[in-house]
Order: C-alpha cells, then sequence, then structure tokens
C-alpha cells in the first residue's frame, strides 16, 4: 500500500441562472462566508453526480447502488439464478440479510437508511444460495433462517468494492463491519463572490383554452442564482488503494475515473428549468505527501464583479496556492491545470501568467490525466 498521497482537485465553474441544490424551501442552497452571503452547492450534490457520472460508462455489475430496497433487489437476483417465485425469493433474500442486523424502515422490506453496495456484491451474495432453494422454501422462517445463518453473506459485503463504494466509504451505524472508509473527501462548493436570491415568476398557458377564455393554467415561482463557484476535493490514495484490496493499477484507474466525473458532471436540480451545463473554466491538480490542502481561503474577501468574475476567481486562487506553499515551504509532487484562459484577452493576460507560475503551462484535460497517472506510478515505484 503507498505511503500518505493526497491529489488535490480545484475548479473554477461558473454557472449560469440554476437552482441545482434546493434548500428545505425549494430555494438555492447558500452559506454565510467573509462576511457575505454565497451560493452554495453541498458535497453530497456534487458527489451524487460524479458517481452517476462515471457510472454511466461501467457494466452494470461494475456499478453502485445506493437504496432502503435491498432485499427485493437480492430477490430478484435470487429469483432470476433460481427460477423461484417472487416471493419466495423475497423470503430467501430476507433471510440471508437478517444476519446484518439491519435496522428495518417504516415500510415492509426497506431498511432504515440507505445502504451503498456493489451491483458485484450483490450478485455475488445471490449466488450463495445454494442449488436446492426450492427446498429452503418449505421452511418455516426459523428453520429458514438457521439453514442459511452460515452463509457468508457480511464478507462478500466486505470486499470486492466497486468504485463508488471505494472512492466514497459506506456508513452503516450500528453495523461497523459494514462500514467502508471514504478515500474521497468533497468540500460544499461555494460562490467567490457575494450573490443574491432571485425569483422567475413563471406562468403556462393552457393548450386548450376555450376561445375567449383568458388567464394562465398555473401561476409560480422558482428561485434561483447564478454564481463562479470554486469546487475543491481531495483523495487519500492509500486509503483508495487498500478499500481496493491493494490493487494499485485499480486504485489508479479509479482515481482517473473519479477525476473524469468530478470535473464534467453537474448537479440536476431544476435542470428542465435551467439546462445550466456547465464546464470548470479551470481545473488545478496538486499531488502531495504531507496533508490534503482546501485553497478556500482565497475568496474569503469576496470577488467584486467588474468586468467580470471567473478570471479574477482563477488568479485568486493562483496566487493563494503559490502563498501557501511558499509561507509553509510545501513541496507538491506535482501540479498541472486545464483552463479556458488566454493571454490575447486583455482581462486574463494576469491570470494566465499567475496559472503558468503556480502550476506550469495549460495543457488539455486528457493531458492532464496521464500526465498525472505517470508522475504518481513513478513516485510509487520510488516509495517501493
Amino acid at each position: 500500500m503507498p505511503q500518505r498521497l493526497y491529489i488535490d482537485v480545484h475548479a473554477i465553474q461558473t454557472v449560469p441562472p440554476a437552482n441545482i441544490n434546493r434548500d428545505d424551501q425549494g430555494n438555492p442552497k447558500e452559506a454565510i462566508y467573509g462576511g457575505v452571503r454565497r451560493s452554495r452547492v453541498s458535497s453530497q450534490a456534487w458527489k451524487r453526480a460524479t458517481r452517476r457520472h462515471f457510472d454511466t460508462g461501467a457494466p452494470e455489475p461494475d456499478r453502485a447502488t445506493r437504496t432502503k430496497r435491498i432485499t427485493a433487489e437480492l430477490a430478484t437476483r435470487i429469483a432470476r439464478h433460481s427460477g423461484l417465485h417472487r416471493d419466495d425469493a423475497h423470503r430467501i433474500a430476507a433471510a440471508l440479510l437478517a444476519q446484518l442486523g439491519l435496522s428495518q424502515g417504516k415500510k415492509a422490506g426497506d431498511t432504515a437508511y440507505l445502504l451503498f453496495y456493489g451491483n458485484a456484491q450483490l450478485d455475488a451474495v445471490a449466488a450463495l444460495v445454494p442449488d436446492n432453494a426450492a427446498d429452503l422454501v418449505a421452511l418455516e422462517e426459523k428453520e429458514l433462517g438457521e439453514a442459511v445463518k452460515e452463509l457468508p453473506v457480511a464478507v462478500t459485503f466486505q470486499s470486492g468494492h466497486p468504485v463508488g463504494v471505494a472512492l466514497f466509504g459506506r456508513m452503516v451505524a450500528d453495523i461497523p463491519k459494514l462500514n467502508v472508509d471514504a478515500a474521497v473527501q468533497v468540500a460544499h462548493a461555494l460562490s467567490t463572490h457575494e450573490t443574491q436570491l432571485e425569483f422567475d415568476y413563471f406562468t403556462a398557458v393552457d393548450d386548450k383554452n376555450e376561445q375567449g377564455e383568458t388567464g394562465a393554467g398555473m401561476i409560480g415561482t422558482i428561485g434561483f442564482n447564478s454564481a463562479t463557484l470554486y469546487r475543491y476535493a481531495t483523495v487519500g490514495l492509500a486509503q483508495l488503494t487498500d478499500n481496493l484490496g491493494g490493487d494499485t493499477e485499480a486504485a489508479l484507474d479509479a482515481l482517473d475515473r473519479f477525476l473524469d466525473g468530478f470535473a464534467l458532471s453537474m448537479p440536476t436540480g431544476y435542470q428542465n428549468a435551467f439546462a445550466h451545463h456547465t464546464r470548470p473554466s479551470l481545473l488545478a491538480v496538486v499531488v502531495r505527501a504531507d496533508q490534503p490542502v482546501n485553497l478556500v481561503s482565497a475568496f474569503e474577501e469576496p470577488i467584486a464583479a467588474q468586468a467580470g468574475i471567473q478570471a479574477d476567481s482563477a488568479r485568486r486562487l493562483a496566487e493563494e496556492h503559490l502563498t501557501a506553499t511558499r509561507l509553509w515551504g510545501d513541496r507538491p509532487l506535482f501540479t498541472a491545470a486545464s483552463h479556458t484562459f488566454r493571454t490575447r484577452e486583455p482581462h486574463a493576460k494576469d491570470t494566465v501568467e499567475a496559472l503558468t507560475q503556480a502550476f506550469g503551462d495549460a495543457v488539455d484535460f486528457a493531458d492532464l490525466r496521464t500526465s498525472l497517472r505517470t508522475r504518481l506510478t513513478a513516485v510509487l515505484g520510488e516509495q517501493a
């Protein structure tokens, strides 16, 4: 397993009018930082978007699922493998999962909380059911529980983790043996500037209005704001490798998939209403051997809107990175950045110079991912 290696990912991303992550009032989430109100997107929202992004390109068995309906999911697999009737398969599934001691939810068949597992792991649990499944169905509940109690259900969930579980971990408060320590920490995204909550007043016309009838068929409002966000995440490569059974290559693959997903994903709240599909204007990666460093302090003093905010935000981030490394004597093992700023743009010239000084010449995202893997492979080789 590698020694301490942390991959910090910093992004600056501008989002147009949107409501991508709602609070309990249905308005965009916010936070006070630096004495002013900022737009905020919770870490949970972007983690789910990231996971769904990289799961989209993965085979079904390699994906992860988070649900309260694990009993029904397992029953589906048992019925498929054994040919049992759905109700009979559900009885066996419930008996198998009962040995885990999962707290039951209010709805019959549901667990009390969302359980995060790999689809291949659940397939493996279904495969534990012996060939005499039909004989098991004939047993009473207590006898059925005794018949399956020696099957290694918990052990099956403790290994063979998919990328999603290996990255984001699993927390089961009352069953510690099922816990998986997360290899990734994701900060709440914050706007680099002050934001104001606005409201879209909308009306919908009834297409079947009778002649002469006036007025709207529906009237409502949606809260929204627009923001240039600072996004941050860090990956502990040692923990990720451990979660994947010590497989270094699998850990590097998982890191690459996370980087792609974190950079290109977008939470989907009110997506149809706002079509807020944007990509980062800056993505910077820093590999450190000491500890992760969130650079949000670059924006404690909010950026004032002059001729745009993106370029100033990127420059502030670069300057904060340079200041922090010089002040504390940090020696990052690798730095690289992909960004959209160009020296021919007068407003962005100083930003490009600061970014180059902090992270080196800009590279394409594909090249950044390749060079990161190459560097990590070299460092791991040196550690070995």
